[in-house]
């Protein structure tokens, strides 16, 4: 067993009693119908985001923590992407025309209670790691995905070996020019982050990491060691933060995360609204909520420290972005437009040839002339003008 290992399996809390002997019976009223909450959707807390917690109820409790409302579904749909309706083989998701979808880990270091994939993550019988051969030859036949996103659970979890031999699998296919992985890792098990996986992920360049950071105290000094040693590995890091009730609907969290992200050497890449998951319906905001913190970000930080926005639309619609209202008005003359202090500016449009014909500017056996007057018998340069035919 790794030193990783090893601080996983003896650190984690995996047990609502470990809670309740930490943080006190009286933040557990109703422990026994906590426990069904529990029993819904594995359960695990890592040990960097157990000493994180400085009170119940804050940021990262309620990330990870169990909660009653789990229990009560009003809209939410178990599979709310519609994944396993675009799974062709097992453990392939391929919804886009030149990506597709590789859950390679049943596992991860700590089980958020939000999760999108909660109806098979922790289930090693419904994400089979025995079956990957199909997932392989699916992407060998099918030649015009050029790009993997390897996710789960965390595959970072699986062991240096194993990790070799997926993705030296992968970088054998000639059509798949880029590897990606999704992981909490960095944030979650920052430990598991070595040189020895680092020098691993280094010999199958183009490769990627999209790492995954909720709040601003997530990046602790240990996780941004360890997304160090993976920049400097060549990997370049983006982070994919779903806005979270009670988390981050707040513009000052958001754009510290942001911020520190940057610092981090880590791209902000998405914000999503938390997806409409069964059991999940606390942690949702409205829409007009990020819509606010991206107009606080948009002019108020760097352009570097603003990722999109989107909607990952129920039903298997993929990606969709949303922008604040920036533009008032388009017209064939202008555009008229806010900026992010809400001062109005106005763009003019560029002149269509039926506008300059009507203006007197264009003639149609000569092309559009210049606006401007020149001297007589001389062009722009000072030249001799040649007579036209008429």
């Amino acid at each position: 067993m790794t030193d990783w290992q090893k601080l996983l399996h003896e650190r984690s809390v995996r047990s609502l009693q470990q809670l309740v002997d930490r943080f006190g019976a009286e933040h557990f009223p109703d422990l026994e119908r906590l426990q069904q909450a529990a029993d819904n959707f594995e359960f695990r807390i890592s040990p960097a985001m157990v000493d994180l917690i400085k009170e119940p109820g804050d940021p990262i409790w309620r990330q990870y923590v169990p909660d009653l409302q789990e229990l009560e579904v009003v809209d939410g749909i178990v599979d709310s992407l519609n994944e396993d309706a675009d799974s062709p083989v097992p453990n392939i998701t391929h919804r886009y025309p030149d990506r597709a979808l590789f859950l390679v880990s049943p596992v991860c270091a700590a089980y958020c209670r939000f999760c999108t994939r909660r109806r098979k993550v922790g289930d090693p019988e419904k994400i089979p790691m025995s079956q990957f051969e199909s997932a392989f030859q699916y992407l060998e036949r099918h030649t015009k995905i050029r790009d993997v996103i390897m996710s789960g659970g965390d595959p970072l979890l699986l062991s240096d070996r194993r990790l070799d031999q997926i993705i030296g699998r992968l970088r054998q296919i000639p059509h798949l020019e880029v590897i990606r992985i999704g992981t909490r890792v960095p944030c979650h098990l920052p430990e598991r982050i070595t040189p020895e996986l680092c020098a691993i992920l280094k010999k199958y360049h183009p490769f990627y990491i999209n790492t995954h950071f909720n709040h601003p105290d997530e990046l602790t000094p240990a996780a941004v060691k360890g997304l160090g040693m993976l920049a400097d590995a060549g990997i370049p890091l983006g982070c994919q933060t779903v806005l979270l009730k009670g988390v981050n609907d707040d513009v000052k969290v958001m754009k510290k995360l942001m911020q520190k992200l940057l610092t981090a050497r880590v791209r902000p890449y998405y914000i999503y609204m938390c997806d409409q998951v069964a059991g999940t319906e606390h942690f949702r905001t409205a829409v007009e909520t990020g819509l606010e913190i991206v107009k606080g970000l948009r002019g108020w930080t760097s352009g570097l420290a603003v990722p999109h926005f989107v909607i990952d639309a129920p039903g298997g619609g993929g990606k969709i972005p949303l922008l604040p209202e920036y533009v008032e008005e388009i017209t064939d003359e202008q555009v008229v437009m806010r900026n992010f202090r809400g001062k109005r500016y106005v763009w003019k449009q560029p002149r269509t040839e039926e506008a300059l014909v009507g203006a007197g500017v264009h003639e149609p056996e000569y092309g559009f002339l210049p606006s401007f007057e020149m001297e007589p018998g001389k062009n722009g340069n000072g030249k001799k003008n040649g007579k036209r035919k008429k």
